[in-house]
C-alpha cells in the first residue's frame, strides 16, 4: 500500500503530512513510557511484514498488520507505523520521503478507527465474539487503508480512478489473510498475556 513518489499532487501530500503530524502528536502524548518496547516491537513487525510486496501501478500489495497494531496501540500506531515507513523509504526506497505523511496516515488512521470499533469485542470472554471481532478488525483495517489509498489517488487525478479500483480489489486476499492473522494473534495473547489487550483475566470461553 506504499504510494510511490512523484504520483500524488502537492495538496494531497501536504494534507497527508499535516494529518500524520497531528496523529503522531496525539499518539506520543497518549503513549506511556513503559509501552515503548511494545510500540517498537509492533513497528518492527510492520517493517518486516511489508517488505515483501507486489507492485500494482503506483501502489503495492503486501501484509500490513495495521489491524493488530491498532488493537494493541491505539493512537500510538501513528508513530510506530511512521518510523517503519521512514526506514523502508530510506533503506529500500519503498514509498518515499515526500509521500511518508500520506502513506502513514493511510495505514495508521484505519488502525485507530478499528481500535475504537473492535477493541471492546476483542476483550470479550466469549471465543466467538473475541475472535470474530479480531478477524473483523484485521479485515477492516486493510479495507479502510485500501480505500484511503484509492481516495488519495483520485484526489490527485481523476484518471487514476481505474487504478484506485484495482488497488482495493487487489487487497481483498490480503484483507482475509490479515483477518485470520489478527484473530490468531488475539487468541494467542489471550492465553499467554491477556493484560496486553487491556484485560486482567481473559480466558477464551466457548460459551
Amino acid at each position: 500500500m506504499h504510494i510511490s513518489e512523484g504520483v500524488l499532487s502537492a495538496p494531497v501530500l501536504l494534507t497527508g503530512a499535516a494529518l500524520t503530524v497531528a496523529g503522531c502528536a496525539v499518539g506520543l502524548k497518549k503513549m506511556d513510557y513503559d509501552r515503548i518496547p511494545q510500540v517498537a516491537l509492533l513497528s518492527s513487525a510492520f517493517f518486516v511484514a511489508s517488505l515483501i510486496h507486489v507492485p500494482i501501478g503506483p501502489s503495492s500489495v503486501h501484509l500490513i498488520l495495521n489491524g493488530i497494531a491498532g488493537i494493541l496501540l491505539g493512537f500510538a500506531a501513528f508513530p510506530a507505523i511512521m518510523v517503519a515507513l521512514a526506514l523502508q523509504a530510506v533503506l529500500f526506497q519503498f514509498g518515499g520521503i515526500t509521500t511518508l505523511g500520506v502513506n502513514t496516515f493511510n495505514m495508521a488512521f484505519p488502525a485507530v478507527i478499528c481500535f475504537y470499533l473492535f477493541s471492546r469485542g476483542v476483550k470479550h470472554g466469549n471465543a466467538v465474539v473475541a475472535l470474530g471481532s479480531a478477524f473483523a478488525c484485521g479485515f477492516a483495517a486493510v479495507l479502510l487503508g485500501a480505500i484511503m489509498v484509492a481516495v488519495s489517488l483520485v484526489f490527485t487525478e481523476e484518471s487514476f480512478l481505474q487504478v484506485a479500483k484495482l488497488v482495493v480489489v487487489a487487497h481483498v486476499p490480503v484483507m482475509i489473510i490479515e483477518g485470520i492473522l489478527t484473530a490468531f494473534c488475539v487468541a494467542f495473547l489471550k492465553k499467554v498475556k491477556p493484560e496486553i489487550l487491556g484485560v486482567a483475566h481473559a480466558p477464551i470461553k466457548s460459551r
